[in-house]
This record gives C-alpha cells, structure tokens and sequence, in this order.
C-alpha cells in the first residue's frame, strides 16, 4: 500500500486582521510539529489558483482559514469532503476565497482531487484593520484548530510528533519578520500607523499634503485627487 500524500495548507491574507489565521495556523504547527516526509505544509497566502499543483498532488488535503459561517467571533467549525467547496465560497470575504473554490474545481476537472478534505474554519472578528493583527478570539483558536487537524490526520493513519524545541527565526514557513510575534511587535498601533504614505515620502521637504484634494467626473463616477508633491 502506497503512503498517501498529505498538503496542509493555509490560506489568507496576514495584512488585513483576521484573514491572516490560516497562515497563522499552518506557520505554528509548522514551528511546532515534526511530520514524516510526505507531509507538505504550506503557506498559501493569497496565491489563489497558483495552488492548483499543490492540491492535485495530494491524496489528503487539510486548510485552515477564515470563514465567514455567521457564527459569533472565534467559533472555531471542520468541515469534510464534498461540503468544503461550498463553504470556502457561501460568503466570501476575499479574492482568495473566489481562487481557491475554483483551485479545488479544477483539481477536480483534470483527476486529482484529493480523497479526503479538511477545512478548519474560524469564524472572523475584524477582517476591516489593515496592518493589523488577530483579535483575541481568533488568535485563540490557532492550537484547537492545530489539534483538531492532527486528531483528523491521525484518523488517517498519519502521525507526528511534538518538536523538544520550537522552531525559531527563519526556519518558518515564511521569513522572520512575517512570524505573528515580530509581526505585532515592530508594527505601530492604530493611533501611530499613518495610513497616507511611506514614512520616507512623508519626510521629504518636498512632500506636501492637499487636505481638499481636487474632484472631477469621469463617466459619472467621481474621483479625488490628492496633490502630494510639489516640484
């Protein structure tokens, strides 16, 4: 019997709150847990249809990801097999959404669809905070979404074991400054994040700020336009 091929995924976007908890998920099990080399885990951030060639390769198939289920905040919910698709795409909250309903499509057309499917959701808080990080209630499910999927893949005969000492710096998925402590940690908060510009630019003496920009029509549809720079 052949060893089965196993892709663990997140997926989202670590710049917009909780959008992130996917790539969070799949990064701490990664730092936390060892698995046998036909275990692939992979942030698959926003790359949407480019994950074709990782889902056709798997025989077992785990994401994590934020999902809107109109549950409250946090509540954390598995989904399997034939109902994942329709859950990753019944209220999409991103592009990557949209992407991956049609990744696991196409898998699906050309004859590699993986056997068994897990999406591991968490219903999000704040997806509207760019720059932030998140919330309580989601960072909070990241080791029962990372237990959930280790007892699924058990049941599969797939087994792990806990790593004596946690992976650090650059040995993540992603590099170093990605990882959700430096992440929270060097970032300003939302009082002190300026949202106009690179800091840079904002410094330059060349730099002004129009705080009436100009306003015109364009086919009905109007457009403002920040005069920034003097020359």
């Amino acid at each position: 019997m052949n060893t089965p091929k196993v892709t663990i995924l997140g997926i989202g976007n670590v710049l917009w709150a909780d959008e992130g908890f996917g790539v969070r998920a799949v990064e701490q099990l990664h730092r936390q847990v060892a698995f046998d080399d036909e275990v692939k885990l992979i942030d698959g951030g926003t790359q949407g249809i480019y994950l074709v060639q990782h889902v056709r390769d798997a025989d077992v198939l785990v994401v994590f990801d934020a999902i809107d289920y109109g549950l409250p905040p946090g509540t954390l919910k598995r989904i399997e097999g034939d109902d994942v698709p329709s859950f990753m795409g019944a209220k999409k909250m991103s592009l990557h959404q949209t992407g991956f309903q049609e990744v696991l499509a196409m898998a699906e057309l050309m004859g590699d669809y993986p056997q068994h499917i897990l999406l591991i959701g968490v219903q999000p808080e704040e997806l509207e905070d760019y720059g932030g990080s998140l919330r309580p209630s989601v960072r909070a499910q990241i080791d029962p979404a990372i237990d959930a999927a280790l007892a699924w893949l058990a049941s599969k005969s797939i087994g792990h074991q806990r790593r004596e000492l946690v992976l650090t710096g650059d040995a993540g998925l992603h590099p170093e400054q990605l990882a959700i402590q430096p992440y929270e940690s060097q970032r300003p908060d939302s009082h002190n994040a300026c949202r106009l510009g690179d800091e840079r630019v904002l410094r330059d003496d060349n730099f002004t700020f129009d705080p009436k920009p100009q306003q015109f029509d364009s086919g009905g549809i109007r457009v403002d336009i920040d005069h920034r720079r003097n020359d």
